[in-house]
């Protein structure tokens, strides 16, 4: 567990950031404030910086609301873990359009609260030197400068760039109320964050959605020359006196840099009495060519409902599927590739999916119920608005971290990471139609030393590989099966392991600090021939299967003492030429933010 900083010590980190501790206090007293006390319930100030600089604590019962006020209106709901006394860490929120105004910052239902006394303006954030340089910082996945990210929302290409939207606490290291975070990319592969572009409301957070861009202005929102981008999300209203789940809209004219709400939300308002729940979320919208009509798959009760809208306005129930929880998405793949042969996609929050007919209205299951993917691994959307000339169905999800519930040293100001972008195809195989997953082919960007080796046993492997020193990685092999009862694959400490008799993956089964999982997995037609793919990270490991036919999500252990990667073959005395690496290719790799 993290030590907590002697008061020695916060004070002179305190002064390297702002000049000094008295000049933190005071930063916000411009005009005055309503208590000269430490132990105030508000502060009042002109705004006159970009950041106000928030102190944080890891201490879950520092958690307090605060509203940032403006002409008698409350414009920020920040939601915080405010310390009464040192902070773990600094936050910051982005105020730059308020510059010049009168501004008061107030704990909801005026709790007094010490730690007002130590936010401050700035407009540059010292305290970010060694931003994406921490010791448990992933160099291959996108996480957030600051706070807590899970779900990815709104994920969306326009005019050169890949918008990634997601969920977004970013005031502490543990879930609060999201906004919507915002990052974008020409590559897929270097991310660049942006301010956040949905901020939650004072009632509730900005919960999961989709994106969309309105080419043809059905919605009536474009006020300029860029085409508007439309966000769709779900929140909580109160509505007819209760809090309500719905469905709202936003638009933005700037390519999502910043969206106004639809003054006529929620577009689905509360349907408790028709579902008798208040499970309704996470609304994915796409535009539907043969019907011109946009298109929502939103998840309700136990399953995924349809709607139909001519303006994403006004919506239409259709239909609903069964058997689904949260995080829908809908799309068509040609299978093998033929644009002539295509099937439709529906899957939820777990990586279960059905393939199937969709007429614009109605989803028509045909195969499965399936699943491609396990491990630490949720809620996963894909890209609308690819180009045609590219057409590839790109994923990202959002990846957890569960050895981070006890706050790993050096602690981090951080917490969650997506996966990298992978690809959906839907191929047939021996047993039918199936969607594989596979890392996008921008992967290659990464690459910056390559080593490739064929017909390997175990020992001519493994001392090829002790020349390796890099803990990012991307790797490729494939495994022949001579006589093991079983073999592992590993990476520092972290041992996949793969036992034929059960046929089960078994992951670091005896490791205290990350999350032991085990899976059954049946290659197909009974080969003794595997192929993987690995994206080793500093946090994480990513496992394709057969060429994407199966996908394990993993946490790695942290601060390993063993470093390297290495093969194992079987247990009980069996020699090490029962198995044969056909081929291998590592691929050793830079950092993203690089």
């Amino acid at each position: 567990m993290r030590k907590k900083l002697d008061r020695r010590t916060f004070l002179a980190k305190t002064a390297a950031v702002s000049g000094s501790t008295f000049l933190v206090r005071g930063a916000l007293a411009k005009i005055g404030t309503t208590s000269e006390s430490n132990n105030a319930n508000k502060r009042e100030f002109l705004i006159d910086k970009r950041y106000l600089n928030l102190p944080v604590s890891y201490n879950e019962h520092d958690r307090v609301t605060l509203e940032l006020v403006i002409d008698d209106k409350v414009v920020r709901t920040i939601d915080i873990f405010l310390p009464d006394s040192e902070p773990d860490f600094w936050v910051f929120a982005d105020i730059s359009e308020f510059k010049g105004k009168k501004a008061v910052l107030r704990t909801r239902r005026g709790r007094k609260k010490k730690g007002l006394g130590l936010v401050y303006q700035s407009d540059e954030r010292e305290y970010l030197k060694d931003v994406y340089k921490e010791k448990h910082r992933p160099q291959l996945h996108f996480s957030t400068i600051r706070g807590w990210i899970n779900d990815p929302n709104g994920l969306v290409y326009y005019d050169g760039q890949y918008h990634l939207f997601f969920q977004h606490y970013p005031y502490g290291y543990y879930w609060g109320q999201p906004h919507w975070g915002h990052a974008v990319s020409t590559d897929l592969v270097h991310w660049k964050q942006l301010p956040d572009a949905l901020y939650r409301h004072e009632l509730a957070g900005i919960y999961s959605g989709s994106s969309v861009i309105d080419y043809k202005n059905t919605a009536g929102f474009k006020t300029g020359k860029n085409d508007v981008m439309v966000a769709i999300y779900a929140t909580t209203m109160l509505l007819n006196g209760r809090e309500a789940s719905c469905q709202n809209i936003a638009y933005s004219n700037d390519k999502g840099r910043t969206f106004t709400d639809y003054e006529n939300n929620p577009v689905i308002g509360d349907r408790f009495d028709i579902l008798g729940t208040d499970n309704a979320r996470d609304p994915k919208v796409f535009w539907h060519e043969p019907t011109g009509k946009w298109v929502m798959v939103v998840y309700e009760r136990i399953g995924h409902s349809i709607f139909t809208s001519d303006d994403l306005k006004k919506w239409e129930y259709q239909s609903h599927t069964q058997t689904f929880w949260e995080c829908p998405e809908l799309f068509e793949l040609p299978v093998d590739g033929n644009p002539k042969n295509t099937k439709w996609v529906m899957y939820g929050v777990s990586g279960d999916y059905l393939v199937g007919d969709f007429d614009g209205k109605k989803f028509t299951p045909q195969l499965g119920m399936f699943n491609y993917l396990q491990g630490k691994f949720f809620a996963a959307q894909t890209f609308t608005n690819v180009p045609k000339s590219d057409g590839r169905r790109i994923q990202v999800g959002y990846i957890e971290i569960p050895g981070w519930v006890e706050i790993p040293e050096p602690a981090p100001a951080f917490n969650g990471l997506m996966s990298f972008p992978t690809e959906l195809t839907l191929r047939k195989t021996a047993n039918g139609i199936r969607m594989f997953n596979e890392p996008v082919k921008e992967i290659e960007k990464l690459h910056k030393k390559a080593h490739k080796w064929d017909s390997l046993t175990v020992e001519q492997a493994n001392r090829k590989l002790r020349d390796i020193d890099s803990g990012l990685l991307h790797v490729k092999c494939e495994i022949e099966n001579i006589n093991a009862i079983a073999y592992s694959i590993i990476f520092d400490e972290d041992v996949l392991y793969y036992t034929l008799k059960p046929n089960i993956f078994y992951f670091n089964t005896e490791v205290g600090q990350a999350e032991s999982f085990k899976i059954k997995y049946l290659p197909d037609l009974g080969s003794n021939r595997m192929f993987y793919e690995f994206i080793v990270d500093r946090t994480s490991l990513e496992v394709f299967v057969d060429h994407g036919r199966f996908t394990m999500i993993l946490p790695r252990k942290l601060n390993p003492e063993k470093r390297g990667m290495r093969f194992g073959a079987g247990d009980g005395g069996q020699r090490i030429n029962d198995l044969k690496i056909n081929n291998l290719e590592v691929y050793e790799l830079q950092s993203i933010w690089k």
